[in-house]
């Protein structure tokens, strides 16, 4: 079992920059593709992108390709988003999730079967 913790949410104005981390307990962390998520009220959870377990393999959404970026360090148990030019649009709860499933030909987890509780990510126009 895996808890997951995210941080790094706030208000950012368009264009900016964000870095949202994600740590995660117990020692087998390497073992989770990590992925993030975000929502917005009234709306379903998005997929944003996606970690295999060594970092070696990233998926990302069309609508965030060339602005966001996912990386690992396993050695901290954190996984990070790193979000450039912000737009008001990517304002939503960013949640991360672990699963130990990896689809080689979709390049994402299978399914979830952990969330992390969310961190609000707010940009202004």
């Amino acid at each position: 079992q895996v808890q997951l913790v995210e941080s790094g949410g706030g208000l950012v104005q368009a264009g900016g920059s964000l870095r949202l981390s994600c740590a995660g307990s117990g020692r087998s962390f390497s073992s989770y593709a990590m992925g993030w998520f975000r929502q917005v009220p009234g709306k379903e959870r998005e997929f944003v992108g996606a970690i295999n377990w060594s970092g070696g393999s990233t998926h990302y959404a069309d609508s965030i390709k060339g602005r966001f970026t996912i990386s690992r360090d396993n050695a901290k148990n954190t996984v990070y988003l790193q979000m450039n030019s912000l737009k008001p649009e990517d304002t939503a709860v960013y949640y991360c999730a672990a699963d130990r499933s990896w689809d080689l030909l979709t390049n994402r987890p299978v399914a979830i079967s952990y969330w992390g509780q969310g961190t609000q990510v707010t940009v202004s126009s």
